[in-house]
């Protein structure tokens, strides 16, 4: 489960909550995985030189594969996604192309206990309409407390068709093994 919330300074005006699970499976031992998911995101934007905010809600269903190289203190991983979303009314499609890097600092890999620096471009392509979504550009320090729990500290880049956006990111990702 991974737990995300944006604000528009450093607390207290919401701009966008996340909430994201999924169930996934191991196809190998840490190296690719399969993983369908639910999202559920809240945003309020401001509305163009004012001070109101227009809140909207949407639902997303997803299905990713994800692969794994490590290479002694370096992770790369790729991700790749397709999103079924469910804007208010609407319905979009869209894929997205994730490459990241994870170096672990204090520890050979990314054991407990391990400080980390993060990585990652991520492309945003739509199914119909204007292709092109947006690219996030993203650096960041994290902590691994143990196997199913870490934390990460960035900053994130995106670049969309007419705006650009910038901010700091606090995350919280929970992995729930499935015990037999």
């Amino acid at each position: 489960m991974k737990f995300n919330t944006v604000n528009y300074n450093l607390a207290g005006d919401l701009q966008q909550l996340l909430i994201r699970t999924g169930i996934g499976f191991n196809l190998t031992e840490n190296n690719n995985n399969i993983l369908l998911g639910y999202g559920y995101f809240h945003s309020q934007n401001y509305i163009a030189n004012t001070d109101t905010k227009i809140g909207t809600n949407e639902s997303r269903i997803f299905q990713q594969f994800l692969t794994r190289q490590v290479f002694g203190r370096v992770t790369i991983q790729h991700r790749y996604r397709i999103e079924e979303r469910f804007v208010e009314a609407d319905f979009a499609m869209r894929f997205r192309y994730f490459l990241g890097v994870n170096i672990a600092l204090n520890n050979k890999t990314l054991i407990n206990n391990t400080v980390y620096a993060s990585a990652y471009n991520e492309l945003f392509v739509n199914a119909q309409n204007t292709v092109f979504d947006r690219i996030r550009l993203y650096g960041a320090m994290g902590y691994v407390v143990n196997a199913n729990f870490r934390f990460e500290l960035g900053y994130m880049s995106q670049i969309l068709q007419n705006a650009h956006g910038e901010q700091l990111q606090v995350m919280l990702i929970n992995k729930l093994p499935l015990r037999n």
